[in-house]
């Protein structure tokens, strides 16, 4: 099967260029804008591609004709997204559009990764047919893409997930684990929400989850996340305990507090029966993830 990856300098784009490079049944091709930035660039073909370019887009995808195309590429920093909406829309909803017409020219299936950001967060966790509302430009923006997705002719899945976290080569951003992670060895006094719930997703869950929905074609949307329901502040909490670093370090703070620019929803996380059941997905437990997390780092 010839699987084509856009981001795979991301996190996500990362984690699934390593499980899928050495998979003997998979020809992959990787892209993101720029250069490759894996150190190990064997068992697989590296092609740089503009997203938000549409004769790009069809270009390349032309030209290698994938089977199948896992989408990994998105704004994902919520509050940049709500400063910068033109941007935001030309990567979370125009790419998604050239992607769409790609995968048509060359019948190819399209997975694609959604967030529970749609969701505004009053009656979490969601199962797959809940209805969305977001809450904010990036939420709005990734729910765009998906009903762009669901109305087209193209065979998709649609894989939503909530707070990725893991360690990839020179990550441009950090995540909430490495964050926490790293602040309190430095003995920095950190605050941290505690009315927001979520179910934190290891990034090799997740990937693991594109790779079932992309051997199967399997069609729709499926929850894809951690499956552990906490807080952030417990999320945070557990980092410190697993690490044994000073809790004393963490403040608990309302989200009312904080001036970010992007409203965040209060209680999301997933229900993953449908996910377990039709693909096969299983994901670690969040200590089993940290675990993964420690080995990598070291």
């Amino acid at each position: 099967m010839r699987i084509l990856i856009t981001g795979s300098n991301g996190l996500l784009g990362q984690k699934l260029v390593h499980k899928l490079k050495s998979d003997q049944e998979v020809e992959l091709i990787a892209t993101a804008r720029g250069e490759n930035r894996l150190k190990n660039q064997g068992g697989y073909t590296y092609r740089s591609l503009d997203i938000t370019d549409s004769a790009n887009v069809s270009a390349l995808i032309s030209e290698y004709k994938p089977e199948v195309v896992i989408n990994t590429a998105a704004m994902t920093n919520v509050d940049a997204c709500e400063l910068e909406p033109e941007q935001c829309d030309r990567l979370n909803i125009d790419a998604v559009k050239y992607l769409i017409t790609a995968c048509e020219q060359v019948d190819a299936h399209l997975v694609h990764i959604s967030t529970d950001f749609i969701f505004d967060g009053k009656e979490g966790p969601y199962k797959e047919e809940a209805v969305p509302n977001p809450l904010s430009h990036y939420g709005a923006s990734k729910l765009t893409a998906e009903k762009l997705i669901s109305e087209s002719t193209i065979s998709w899945s649609i894989l939503r997930t909530v707070l990725v976290y893991g360690v990839a080569e020179e990550m441009s951003r950090s995540n909430i684990v490495l964050w926490a992670k790293g602040a309190l060895e430095k003995g920095q006094k950190i605050n941290v929400v505690d009315d927001q719930y979520r179910t934190p997703t290891l990034a090799e869950d997740l990937a693991d989850g594109c790779i079932l929905a992309a051997k199967q074609k399997a069609r729709g949307i499926y929850n894809i996340s951690g499956k552990d329901f906490m807080s952030i502040l417990e999320l945070v909490w557990q980092v410190a305990d697993f690490w044994n670093l000073d809790k004393s370090q963490i403040t608990a703070v309302s989200s009312t507090t904080l001036s970010q620019p992007a409203k965040r929803p209060p209680k999301t996380g997933f229900v993953l029966d449908k996910a377990i059941k039709e693909l096969g997905y299983n994901p670690h437990s969040f200590v089993e993830g940290l675990e993964v997390v420690k080995q990598q780092l070291a």
